[in-house]
């Protein structure tokens, strides 16, 4: 596989996430948190990331706004599993009514 310039490793209690390329060199800290205690130790990133991401376009502070999209971020929240497959069998069971 092609390295794309993003490591995820983990240990001692934090997920290090570094970000590298020819022109910028950063490392990003997940730790737990007092938002991230429903997550498993893995998800604690996925959850702190995702959760942080939401929170922030949630805000719709437009400087923020502009910073991601200057550098090509965005957002979009996706339904959990749970709610899709919950969708599903309320679809499948109206139908069945039909």
């Amino acid at each position: 596989m092609a390295d794309n310039g993003i490591t995820v490793k983990s240990g001692d209690g934090m997920t290090r996430v570094e970000v590298t390329c020819g022109h910028q060199s950063g490392l990003i800290y997940v730790v737990p948190a007092p938002r991230s205690w429903v997550c498993s130790e893995e998800l604690i990133p996925a959850h702190a990331l995702a959760g942080f991401f939401r929170e922030l376009v949630a805000l719709k502070l437009g400087p923020v706004a502009e910073l991601m999209q200057d550098w090509g971020i965005y957002y979009r929240q996706l339904p959990l599993a749970l709610e899709e497959n919950s969708g599903e069998s309320i679809d499948s069971a109206e139908a069945s009514k039909s």
